[in-house]
């Protein structure tokens, strides 16, 4: 049982360093403290990475490729005296998303069709062209996101870069899963006999 809450509170700090990666960078380069930070960082995302390859899914190679991304990222900043590097984890992370979505399109099955056949196994034709669609709608979310990423890293201002990276997507991101939630029930309602 020990060991069991141990393994759920180390995943739950691998999580939060993934998701929290902007106000901690932030954090890090206003207070001067990326020198511990960096470190840590890089150790929660290499136990992230071990602990992800052993995850079943289609999203396992999607963790491990962000899990490595942030892992460079930590350890190109450390050995080049580069913090700034830190900043590009969001684009890392954007373009990660976009190539694993947008190929999926070219295969016989996106991402999004995966997940949803994990609860339905027998999706109907109308919800495997709607999958299709919210795949094409994520792939512009992971484009425009990424795009403003990569400007408020380039700009260099601190505080537009967390306020954008650290916030401001993250409420983006989930409008858009609650917005896509409510628009798969109502669809799932017109097809119910």
């Amino acid at each position: 049982m020990r060991g069991l809450r141990s393994l759920s509170a180390i995943r739950l700090a691998t999580g939060v360093i993934v998701l929290a990666w902007p106000l901690l960078v932030g954090f890090g380069l206003a207070h001067n403290g990326l020198h511990w930070l960096i470190p840590a960082m890089a150790l929660l995302l290499v136990i992230r990475l071990f602990m992800v390859r052993k995850q079943a899914g289609p999203m396992r190679r999607v963790l491990q490729t962000v899990a490595l991304a942030g892992i460079a990222l930590c350890v190109a900043s450390s050995v080049l005296k580069a913090h700034q590097l830190l900043l590009f984890y969001p684009v890392v992370v954007n373009a990660v998303m976009l190539t694993v979505f947008g190929g999926s399109l070219w295969s016989a099955m996106p991402l999004v069709e995966r997940l949803a056949r994990l609860r339905e196994p027998n999706l109907p034709p109308a919800g495997v062209r709607y999958t299709r669609q919210v795949t094409r709608i994520w792939c512009l979310f992971f484009i425009v996101n990424g795009l403003i990423a990569l400007f408020t890293a380039l700009h260099g201002d601190m505080q537009l870069w967390t306020a954008w990276n650290g916030v401001i997507a993250y409420l983006l991101m989930g409008s858009l899963m609650a917005g896509e939630w409510l628009v798969r029930r109502r669809m799932m309602k017109r097809e119910q006999p």
